[in-house]
């Protein structure tokens, strides 16, 4: 008998989400962290660097009172998402949401890219968010509630873009496809599962690829006017997390500026 989804007025007052690669300095992953403790979510931040981890988790607890924990992850590492998943089912507040935002990069044409840097970027990308995903749906089925978001790129959408060639657009499009099946596969245990698609955000990433006269270009295309914030896609995420977000499954939010209309 399949399970229904939590109306909003039975979410957690105090739910929990993970968020992974949330501890780069100008990151989607780290801003979307400080938005969800704003709106009252316990946070876990996961990734590679455990000192930094550490550091944001605090920030986040010191400005927002919000119970904040950091660990040191390799995602692409199955036992030891599995051993911090543990840790943060038996640590933070019920856990309701998962972000999946780590993820790697790569600039190489497909003739050029080799067998090595294909593997690394889908062993973080895809074979990360899979584990993160798992390990975390085990939580949300004993609760009936849960929340998934992938953050995945307009590169997946397009083809490529101003630094995402073959395997990042192909891991990228992964991501869309394994939301849509989880939204189909997981709703009858009140579990939802979407994307946020960010198409040109100002992060350390975009940054050292983006020169100016591609940013003027970019500008003069671009409906908004103006190249995205960290913040632009944190808003987005967090509307899909929230209690608003039940009856939403399976979608992908473009926050793009409007670059499929230019």
């Amino acid at each position: 008998m399949p399970v229904p989804a939590y109306p909003a007025s039975d979410f957690p007052d105090r739910p929990t989400a993970i968020v992974t690669g949330a501890a780069s300095e100008r990151g989607i992953g780290r801003a979307t962290a400080h938005r969800l403790a704003r709106d009252g979510w316990a946070v876990a931040v996961l990734d590679l660097d455990a000192a930094a981890s550490e550091a944001v988790a605090a920030r986040i607890s010191e400005e927002t009172g919000m119970p904040a924990l950091g660990l040191g992850v390799d995602i692409s590492d199955e036992q030891a998402v599995v051993d911090a998943v543990a840790r943060i089912d038996a640590e933070l507040p019920q856990l309701v949401g998962v972000v999946n935002n780590a993820g790697i990069s790569s600039p190489t044409p497909f003739t050029e890219v080799g067998t090595e840097e294909w593997k690394r970027v889908f062993d973080v990308n895809v074979h990360g968010t899979y584990f993160v995903t798992r390990e975390a749906v085990k939580v949300f089925r004993r609760h009936s509630l849960g929340r998934i978001v992938n953050v995945s790129s307009a590169s997946a959408e397009r083809g490529g873009g101003v630094y995402g060639r073959a395997a990042y657009s192909g891991s990228k499009a992964a991501l869309l496809g394994m939301a849509r099946t989880w939204a189909r596969e997981l709703g009858e245990y009140g579990i939802t599962a979407n994307c946020v698609a960010p198409g040109s955000i100002d992060t350390d990433i975009m940054g050292g690829r983006l020169s100016d006269e591609r940013k003027t270009f970019l500008l003069q295309e671009l409906p908004v006017g103006r190249v995205g914030t960290v913040e632009d896609v944190a808003g987005g995420i967090a509307y899909l997390l929230g209690r608003d977000g039940g009856y939403l499954t399976g979608v992908t939010l473009d926050i793009n500026g409007g670059s499929h209309i230019a």
